[in-house]
């Protein structure tokens, strides 16, 4: 990032569950890499999904968070000026972008349901893109869209896309040229039961609370032109750097997720591992602390770097997930 522009990075777990140490992994990173460059770091919840979220996991997440050393200049429990920061409570706004991309001609009532799109064996998939959407409901007449919707049928807002390539320098995969086929063509803002979609929520997030540095896990890679190319059709200021960290994987190559119990930080702290214990482990696979000592968030912070961390995910045998 250039000098003359405050980085302000921020912290966006969603409370659908416990905290794992993939998420360890990936909050320590994005934490260190704002506050190497001396930036100002904005906590959020993403609360977007009724269904999945609990008011529980919003208090155990800032618990998990603070015994890692972790800490934030904005958030749900400590304010700002850019609040609020619960997803849950900024549906208004998401409303607004809604209505302005109608305004615009960029939305269209989509009348697919799931079992028709994965009907679709002949669309090219590509990696956590699902397949491309064929634009079945993008060119339906105004006509049969209201026969539709009064006779009561289920729809989805999607977006129709430019045909246009989005750019943009990832600082750890490097620039990136995407096309709407790269990543899934028009893709949904909202479901049929009314919840808006992460795409949309994150990008406009960002852009309120002023974000200008966005660390997060590589399968969210395929995201960030979908952001982009929505931020430019709102007129709103797109992030000045984004970076896709690696992957924590266990033996099998499956990315630790909510369904490692064992994995998730309130298991380990009741084993009694100590929080610099799993600073340690996690900066030493970073590259940032060979020797794998116990150590502080605060102390890795001169040397962190994006060059410093791996290029590729990073594999652990279940021997050293487990040795804690």
């Amino acid at each position: 990032m250039t000098k003359d522009i405050p980085v302000v990075g921020r912290l966006a777990p969603s409370p659908t569950g416990l905290l794992h140490l993939g998420n360890a992994w990936a909050f320590l990173l994005a934490w260190l890499a704002c506050r190497a460059q001396k930036g100002r770091l904005i906590l959020r919840i993403e609360d977007i999904d009724p269904q999945r979220s609990r008011p529980e996991f919003v208090s155990a997440i800032l618990d998990d968070l603070r015994w890692l050393g972790l800490d934030w200049d904005e958030g749900p429990d400590r304010g700002g000026a850019h609040g609020p920061y619960v997803q849950s409570k900024r549906l208004a706004e998401y409303a607004l972008a809604l209505d302005r991309l109608a305004q615009l001609g960029y939305l269209y009532p989509c009348f697919c349901t799931r079992k028709e799109l994965k009907s679709l064996a002949n669309a090219p998939h590509l990696e956590d893109t699902g397949p491309v959407y064929p634009g079945t409901c993008r060119n339906l007449s105004d006509e049969l869209r209201r026969k539709r919707i009064a006779q009561g049928q289920r729809y989805t807002l999607r977006l129709a896309c430019p045909e246009m390539a989005v750019d943009f320098d990832d600082a750890i995969c490097g620039p990136q040229h995407l096309q709407p086929c790269d990543w899934g063509g028009d893709f949904a803002l909202r479901r049929s039961d009314g919840v808006v979609s992460y795409q949309l929520a994150v990008a406009l997030d960002d852009a309120a609370m002023g974000v200008t540095q966005v660390v997060r896990g590589r399968d969210i890679l395929f995201s960030t032109p979908k952001q982009i190319l929505l931020l430019r059709l709102l007129g709103k200021s797109v992030p000045a750097q984004y970076a896709h960290i690696p992957l924590l994987l266990n033996a099998e190559g499956e990315r630790l997720a909510k369904r490692h119990q064992s994995l998730t930080l309130a298991a380990l702290r009741t084993r009694g591992v100590r929080p610099e214990r799993l600073i340690g482990f996690l900066s030493s696979l970073a590259g940032l602390n060979p020797g794998a000592q116990a150590i502080k968030p605060l102390e890795l912070v001169p040397a962190f770097s994006f060059s410093k961390l791996p290029q590729v995910d990073v594999c652990l045998p279940d021997t050293m997930l487990y040795s804690f």
